[in-house]
């Protein structure tokens, strides 16, 4: 039976995780779990989300991940995604207003229905976010790179970061499976 292939993707807030999440289950065949969906059901539910290095380190307890993705924006770009980004609160789809708006303004393409923007995702909410992302992330950042897992890529554009991503889990993943193959020959 072939290994699990583990992956996560860290940045900032409004960095593109989502959107090369999408990607690369789209190339890849793969499930994603988007963390900023399960991050604000459990804040309403006041049971948190693992994004520490405690948790980290609780994770790693439980299964190696093969490969961190971590995505470096600059804040400029950030604040500009993140102050023109609205969601469609029942699916998590999200628009942003400078490169991926609805087809009609504050309304879902799919349903018609209301969009809604986050109000941390309002620009005066998104230097706290910033920087209290800089302060949790940097230990669990240092502990991959300890690993040797951590991939940073950094730019102002997904269009632009996503080849070398797409390059580098595709030689990934077929090292993995050849790996795998090679294990399970008989």
């Amino acid at each position: 039976m072939a290994k699990l292939f583990r992956a996560a993707i860290m940045g900032p807030p409004g960095s593109g995780k989502g959107t090369i999440s999408k990607r690369i289950a789209q190339s890849f065949g793969l499930l994603y779990l988007s963390c900023g969906h399960y991050l604000r059901e459990s804040i309403v539910a006041k049971t948190g989300f693992p994004r520490t290095l405690p948790q980290a380190t609780a994770l790693n307890n439980l299964y190696q991940l093969d490969l961190v993705i971590s995505l470096n924006i600059p804040y400029e770009s950030l604040r500009e995604r993140l102050s023109d980004r609205w969601v469609h609160p029942g699916s998590g789809r999200v628009y942003n207003m400078g490169f991926n708006p609805p087809q009609v303004q504050g309304k879902d393409d799919v349903t018609g229905e209301p969009l809604i923007q986050h109000d941390d995702d309002k620009p005066e909410a998104l230097m706290a976010r910033l920087r209290h992302y800089k302060d949790v992330a940097k230990p669990v950042i240092d502990l991959y790179k300890s690993q040797g897992i951590l991939h940073s890529f950094s730019g102002t554009e997904t269009d632009r970061i996503w080849p070398y991503i797409n390059s580098l889990l595709s030689t990934k993943m077929h090292t993995q499976a050849s790996d795998a193959c090679q294990t399970h020959t008989p």
